[in-house]
């Protein structure tokens, strides 16, 4: 895996990394298709023990691909803000970005479907249904659009880099 060239941009707190993936609320997912036109979409997505997961309907140009090619890189991002400078080339960009190399795998497993899904609704809309989401209804749930189920990747990361450049409060443009 390439490294950061910018040494003193990365970030290597683990920590830190899992909380911003928990935290945020959309990542691009990228990937290739089989002639090698690349294709990134935004997604909502949960980062759920270890694993970032992203769903959406059973078909479609995202879920085309991810059968045929299911090698992804994964991004979420954040901009904090302008950091100022007497000399206007040494402006900057406050910033965390976290990206993942991995293989997005659709989950057949009921149990983990339900998981990730669960936490999909805890995250979004928390507190919000008086009753757990349960494998009974993942199992029958089909799609108003296109009579399919609900699908559900995995993506274990292979490799993260982390990079940040973080607020200067006492130079940030306000």
């Amino acid at each position: 895996m390439e490294q950061i060239r910018y040494t003193k941009r990365r970030c290597e707190d683990h920590e830190r990394i899992a909380s911003f993936l928990a935290e945020k609320r959309v990542g691009t997912v990228s990937m290739c298709d089989q002639e090698g036109k690349p294709y990134a979409c935004p997604v909502n997505y949960v980062y759920h023990n270890g694993k970032i997961y992203i769903h959406g309907m059973g078909s479609g140009k995202k879920n085309n691909i991810l059968r045929e090619n299911p090698s992804v890189c994964f991004t979420v991002f954040d901009e904090f803000g302008t950091v100022t400078d007497a000399a206007p080339c040494k402006c900057d960009t406050a910033y965390l970005s976290v990206v993942l190399f991995g293989q997005a795998v659709l989950v057949e497993d009921l149990d983990e479907k339900t998981q990730a899904l669960a936490q999909f609704l805890e995250k979004f809309t928390p507190r919000f249904f008086e009753k757990p989401l349960t494998m009974e209804f993942v199992k029958k749930y089909r799609s108003g659009f296109d009579n399919q189920t609900v699908a559900v990747y995995g993506i274990s990361p292979d490799a993260i880099t982390a990079k940040e450049n973080p607020v200067d409060s006492e130079n940030m443009f306000r």
